[in-house]
């Protein structure tokens, strides 16, 4: 079990240790894209939109527009999954 790359933090120990390996570096790319969305979410009103739809003008369109969008993408690929999922010996047959 000791032996299992999924249990090391590195598979090869000889590798040399990458800055995003630190979880402190991540949690700060996380955490700056969390501020960079609140900051772009703030300064949406006082930013003139030309889109000819009244909706597009309303606080965090765009946002909860791409939120939904994303959402919808994935529920939509577990539905298209079910019917393209071939069993696991398809090419063995």
């Amino acid at each position: 079990m000791a032996d299992d790359p999924k249990t090391n933090e590195h598979a090869n120990p000889d590798e040399p240790k990458r800055w995003l390996d630190d979880k402190r570096n991540v949690n700060k790319i996380v955490y700056g894209l969390y501020a960079l969305s609140a900051l772009l979410l703030v300064i949406d009103p006082f930013i003139h939109k030309h889109g000819p739809f009244e909706i597009e003008h309303w606080w965090g369109f765009y946002g909860i527009y791409g939120f939904v969008g994303c959402v919808f993408l994935v529920l939509a690929a577990k539905e298209l999954r079910k019917l393209v999922m071939r069993s696991e010996d398809y090419y063995d047959r």
